[in-house]
């Protein structure tokens, strides 16, 4: 059996689903407790609001997690 994933693309989905699949992804201690402890050390303060503007429909996810990277990593 194939189970084919949803897209999340702007175009594809909701406010309401964009805002659920935030919370999913930024659920990362696996109990759906997160109180932004800052454990991911993305350096970006609250991590919602670093992905308000794919939840407002604005960029993609990948683009605001290529922009984070741009900004905050090197290479070497």
């Amino acid at each position: 059996m194939i189970i084919m994933k949803k897209s999340v693309l702007i175009k594809d989905t909701t406010r309401e689903e964009r805002m659920q699949i935030v919370a999913k992804g930024l659920d990362w201690c696996g109990d759906s407790s997160c109180e932004n402890c800052s454990g991911c050390s993305l350096g970006v303060g609250a991590l919602e609001k670093m992905y308000q503007p794919y939840i407002d429909g604005l960029l993609e996810l990948s683009e605001i997690n290529m922009l984070h990277a741009a900004t905050k990593f090197t290479h070497g």
